[in-house]
């Protein structure tokens, strides 16, 4: 993935604002124009970004592989109160995968 990286920090496009306003206060004139002011900000997705936000869509548009019913019953038995969590169960699966990632 990458990133524009353009060298206006809003640190610096704030400190650019403020100079402009505090020179039309004194009267004095920048010969520097409010890039930061006279442009809105633009926002251009990379090809990585382009690929995943399709990846989204097709995702969201087909549950490939998800038991709907099982889910559906999960739903209810969470709204419900009669899901139970079992405790024990979850802590020796993470104490499994803490193992396979140190290897």
């Amino acid at each position: 993935m990458s990133y524009k990286i353009d060298g206006l920090t809003p640190a610096t496009r704030a400190a650019d604002v403020a100079a402009t306003v505090a020179a039309s206060r004194t009267g004095g004139a920048r010969n520097e124009p409010i890039s930061a002011a006279a442009e809105p900000d633009r926002l251009s997705l990379t090809g990585d970004a382009e690929g995943l936000k399709a990846m989204g869509r097709e995702l969201g548009a087909a549950p490939a592989g998800i038991d709907m019913g099982r889910v559906n019953a999960l739903k209810a038995a969470i709204a419900d109160g009669s899901y139970k969590i079992d405790a024990q169960a979850i802590a020796s699966r993470m104490l499994d995968l803490d193992r396979e990632l140190g290897r």
